[in-house]
């Protein structure tokens, strides 16, 4: 019974359209060996062997719905720099649109570069600027995601927040709004700047550290009963219609607003790299909420696909024919 419901669940992927709004970038890797300390400083020296670019933030949850086989169409403010035609050239090579993409000369195109050696993370180093943008910018995106919804049948929007100033208060209140007015899905992976902002959202998933900071708390991880009082507070406050919050080793805690709270365990993995994990789990989320599965399950399958990724050395997106295989071998329908 697994295989059928999954396969046909995976297979109705492919008809939806997903559009991201939020934070993009370039994640860059140097790669290279430690083989020695530097005689000018007590660090390590790099012989560097190769760099990589790769499509992060936002962009990596576009990767994470393209992988799984559905349309996803990013909208996202870049500098108008020689990072910009970088960042282009990989929508270009990965087939993604750039229809929802605005430039700005007073911004800068972020760039995350990783320094790695033999899979170990050395060192990162942030380019980017992270003020929100300014009144004309926000009115450029916001014409070109009109345009976006007028061109094309948009199933969910997702908000990857990464605090670097593309989403604002105003965004998040115009966006919710039509995508009210359409009835289109809104999912939020969400940051500590706005994250107050966001209300009447289809599904809000945060992670342990940022629902804390978000709603200043001090919780300490295992302490269930505080989470539970704290989150349905904080969905009742927001009207939000799912919260899923991600708690690493200890899995995921979900509620929708009508039913009781459900915490997933977490799935035993061999942890190479989180990073780009909540990523996938937005992405598989969104895809799974328009599927029309139920918030429990939702849960499960996410926080396979992002343990899943965590095998993996960097930022990649999830593999749909090895997730496809976890969810039916793992879990009972």
């Amino acid at each position: 019974m697994a295989q059928n419901y999954f396969s046909r669940l995976f297979e109705s992927f492919n008809d939806k359209n997903i559009l991201i709004l939020g934070d993009v970038m370039i994640d860059s890797y140097l790669w290279g060996d430690v083989n020695r300390i530097s005689p000018e400083a007590p660090v390590p020296i790099l012989s560097g062997v190769g760099r990589e670019n790769r499509l992060g933030g936002a962009a990596n949850v576009a990767l994470n719905i393209q992988a799984l086989g559905a349309k996803p169409i990013l909208c996202s403010v870049i500098g108008d720099d020689l990072r910009a035609a970088d960042f282009v050239k990989l929508l270009h090579q990965q087939n993604l649109s750039t229809e929802g993409i605005v430039k700005c000369k007073e911004r800068m195109t972020t760039v995350k570069t990783r320094v790695m050696s033999q899979n170990q993370h050395l060192l990162r180093v942030d380019e980017e600027i992270c003020t929100p943008i300014d009144y004309l910018s926000e009115e450029k995106l916001m014409t070109k995601l009109m345009q976006v919804l007028q061109k094309n049948r948009i199933d969910a929007i997702v908000f990857e927040d990464y605090d670097k100033g593309v989403i604002t208060p105003s965004v998040i209140q115009k966006v919710v709004v039509l995508a009210m007015e359409k009835s289109i899905l809104t999912l939020v992976d969400p940051k500590k700047r706005n994250f107050n902002d966001y209300k009447n959202v289809s599904l809000f998933k945060p992670n342990f550290k940022e629902f804390n900071d978000g709603c200043k708390l001090e919780l300490k991880k295992g302490q269930t009963q505080q989470l539970t009082e704290a989150a349905i507070e904080f969905q009742k406050k927001q009207n939000i219609d799912i919260l899923m919050i991600t708690l690493s080793e200890h899995g995921v805690f979900v509620k929708h607003k009508d039913g009781q709270p459900i915490i997933i365990p977490a799935e035993i993995r061999s942890i190479s790299d989180v990073s780009g994990a909540g990523d996938t789990v937005i992405g598989v989320s969104a895809l799974c909420l328009t599927s029309g599965m139920e918030p429990g399950l939702i849960a499960r399958v996410a926080n396979m696909a992002g343990g899943l990724v965590c095998e993996q050395s960097g930022v990649v997106p999830i593999k749909k024919e090895l997730l496809l295989k976890e969810c039916v071998q793992k879990i009972s329908v």
